[in-house]
């Protein structure tokens, strides 16, 4: 029985944890879509994408995939606040089927920003994690793979749904 209530307090931490973790990202992803509307900067120097300023931005796969990822963050944030408070049992398996779908896509968001881009922009790597971007293509993305990687019980998703996670790319 006492190793029973040890994994449940271990489980609880991690909750709690990841419930934190989500509202940060929910928060970020609010704050770089409107500093990247209102063209805010907190960083001056060059900048691969000048014009990147107000509605056009939705239209690029990076502010796409940051805003899903705040979207699903927020709700698994709830799904998390209500479980720890007894009101809910468990996070269900869609749940955790949109949250890896959402990782993926910002992930890819970091990779190619890191792999690609930085190589390939006049000011490097540097030059695309200014403003907005620093939130779009690093602290969104790493504290997503983070949480879902050490934080989340994603072993619940079977190798089935794994191909979901291309949908975004796709589409």
């Amino acid at each position: 029985m006492k190793k029973i209530d040890n994994i449940k307090k271990k489980n609880n931490k991690k909750m709690k944890i990841s419930l934190v973790i989500n509202v940060i990202i929910s928060i970020l992803t609010i704050n770089a879509i409107i500093m990247s509307i209102m063209g805010f900067k907190f960083m001056y120097g060059y900048e691969p994408y000048p014009e990147l300023v107000g509605i056009p931005i939705f239209s690029y796969y990076t502010v796409q995939s940051n805003i899903f990822m705040g979207i699903v963050s927020f709700v698994f944030a709830n799904r998390e606040y209500q479980i720890l408070r007894g009101k809910k049992k468990e996070i269900p398996l869609i749940y955790y089927i949109f949250k890896m779908v959402a990782t993926v896509a910002v992930s890819l968001t970091f990779f190619v920003v890191f792999a690609i881009f930085g190589f390939t922009s006049r000011g490097g790597h540097i030059s695309l994690l200014k403003n907005s971007y620093l939130f779009f293509h690093l602290i969104i993305p790493v504290m997503s793979i983070l949480n879902y990687v050490i934080f989340e019980k994603t072993n619940i998703i079977k190798f089935k749904y794994t191909f979901y996670g291309l949908l975004p790319t796709f589409l």
